[in-house]
């Protein structure tokens, strides 16, 4: 009699395992990279590349066509098998959009992932009569008023009236924008602020 217990004690244990595992869910499967993501370091999701970006380029299971890139002085940057594209203005999921589209001609459903891997201090630019023209780093917000006087202040016979700010709009265009220091340091109302890129004109 306990012998027959014990097998059919036995039976009982084997079965609620099996009916245990037969229930258990799968883990799914990691899902693939979507296509035209994109992944900058350190940058937020609308910063726009300048030339002198260090990219890298990462298009899924070909080793090829992943490359690291420096976006060019003319604002491109070349890939095999597609060429010259275009880079500089775009955010990297722009980029990463063009570049799917583009290899969608050679390749079946091509995952593309652009990674802004070392990117050129955001720069604007005081010439004309100013004491000190060139280059300032833009390591945080400046105004116009901030910029000018970093540039040392005017010459003796610049036109602070007549200050123009040249600034490339993300169609590649040139907007011209109109700046009257005079009427800038009496006034109460919020400050110019400049954007990167920026060329404040001193005439």
């Amino acid at each position: 009699m306990k012998t027959i217990t014990c097998v059919s004690l036995s039976v009982l244990i084997l079965l609620s395992t099996t009916s245990a595992w037969a229930q258990a869910p799968s883990s799914p499967p990691a899902n693939p990279p979507r296509v035209g993501s994109t992944t900058a370091l350190g940058m937020t999701a609308d910063y726009r590349m300048v030339p002198g970006d260090k990219l890298r380029i990462e298009v899924y299971k070909d080793t090829q066509l992943s490359q690291s890139l420096q976006v060019r002085p003319d604002g491109k940057i070349t890939l095999p098998l597609i060429g010259d594209v275009p880079a500089a203005g775009a955010t990297p999921r722009e980029l990463a959009s063009t570049l799917t589209e583009r290899l969608r001609e050679f390749l079946n459903a091509p995952v593309v992932t652009v990674i802004v891997a070392e990117a050129v201090p955001p720069m604007v630019y005081v010439i004309g009569e100013v004491n000190t023209p060139g280059a300032q780093p833009l390591a945080s917000p400046i105004t116009v008023l901030q910029a000018l006087s970093v540039a040392g202040g005017f010459k003796d016979f610049a036109n602070p009236k007549k200050i123009r700010i040249l600034r490339k709009k993300p169609d590649g265009t040139i907007q011209t924008i109109s700046f009257n220091y005079k009427d800038a340091i009496k006034s109460a109302g919020a400050p110019m602020m400049l954007q990167p890129g920026d060329t404040v004109i001193v005439p």
